[in-house]
């Protein structure tokens, strides 16, 4: 039996705990498949969820994509993107009140587990990003759906940079919903515990929120951002940042001539159409995007540079944004045969 994720319940609540610390509580399928089946029933038989990860590191620090890149486009890495993705549905659509406590690294799978739910709660620790870029991939688990509903540009800016947010900034960035330090989080999961009505559930988390008034770390690149990222392409962007010539636009034109091309103009297409649909339209989208960086594309080469042999140094291609072309972005984009569609519906 995996203890992998613990899976409890008292008399009318359930609880998810992410149990895999040394690995910064990275899920892989396994977990992604007990983690889906607790929240089926519990949705139907208690009054609220709680989730949240082991030790005060990490509330999950995305999927395990090193095990699925070497398992290569096999059944199985298929099979935990689409049991993922149905999770991520499932979140987003809950019945209960569904409270995630992002405490600590909350990236990839990590976000996909927690933003889609009614309440998300950010402490100092948390650190948020959807890196996806850096490894070849792009913002899946949902980034199509959440990133473009931040206010102005600044979710298409995270998309394409991988830029980390800590503690409140979190809050401030609309990505969690609520701030409560580490050290009352114990307190505040106890009330949640014991309150005899899911319907206390806001009155309880607002007692607990407890933000400073410090203002948000991008407002002073906020102008910037959505001066620059409203770019008609990630070539303009590029192009609209070495206008504005600051440091900061300098910095970022670093940042994101690290980051694989193809994914950066796959990401900016994404986030583009998942402005329009629903969440799990842009799972369905998403599954199609990823069987297909499975199959080919600069994926395997990322994780490699970043995760596996760690030199950094990875080799993409192409390897510049002019040589990917409308084709190769539109690929990614293709139905599947009907029988692997993922189908999620409405």
């Amino acid at each position: 039996m995996s203890t992998e994720v613990l899976a409890t319940e008292s008399s009318d609540k359930g609880m998810i705990i992410l149990n895999r610390p040394k690995a910064l509580n990275a899920i892989n399928l396994e977990m992604v498949r007990k983690i889906y089946k607790h929240l089926k029933k519990c949705e139907k038989t208690k009054s609220l969820m709680i989730i949240k990860g082991t030790g005060d590191k990490s509330f999950c620090a995305g999927g395990d994509v090193r095990a699925v890149v070497e398992a290569g486009p096999t059944e199985e890495s298929k099979n935990f993107f689409r049991e993922e993705y149905a999770t991520n549905a499932l979140i987003g659509n809950y019945k209960i009140p569904y409270i995630a406590l992002i405490d600590g690294i909350t990236m990839g799978g990590g976000v996909g587990l927690s933003v889609h739910g009614k309440y998300r709660v950010a402490t100092e620790r948390t650190l948020f990003a959807m890196p996806e870029t850096a490894i070849g991939l792009f913002p899946d688990v949902g980034g199509s759906y959440f990133l473009p509903r931040l206010e102005g540009k600044i979710g298409l800016y995270l998309g394409l940079t991988g830029f980390r947010l800590k503690g409140e900034d979190v809050l401030k960035a609309g990505i969690a919903t609520h701030f409560c330090e580490s050290s009352k989080l114990s307190d505040l999961e106890s009330a949640l515990l014991n309150c005899p009505d899911a319907d206390e559930v806001p009155e309880i988390l607002s007692k607990f929120n407890s933000p400073s008034a410090k203002p948000f770390v991008l407002t002073p690149q906020m102008e910037q951002i959505n001066n620059c990222f409203s770019g008609e392409s990630v070539e303009e962007i590029v192009e609209n940042l070495k206008k504005d010539g600051s440091e900061w636009a300098t910095k970022t034109l670093q940042t994101m001539s690290k980051m694989s091309p193809t994914s950066l103009k796959v990401t900016f297409r994404q986030l583009e159409l998942g402005s329009k649909l629903s969440l799990p339209q842009c799972l369905n989208m998403e599954y199609r995007m990823v069987v297909r960086h499975l199959e080919n594309s600069d994926f395997k080469e990322g994780v490699r540079a970043l995760l596996i042999d760690k030199d950094q140094k990875p080799n993409w291609n192409p390897t510049t944004l002019e040589a990917v072309t409308e084709e190769r972005v539109q690929s990614f984009f293709a139905k599947l045969p009907d029988t692997e569609e993922l189908k999620l519906g409405a």
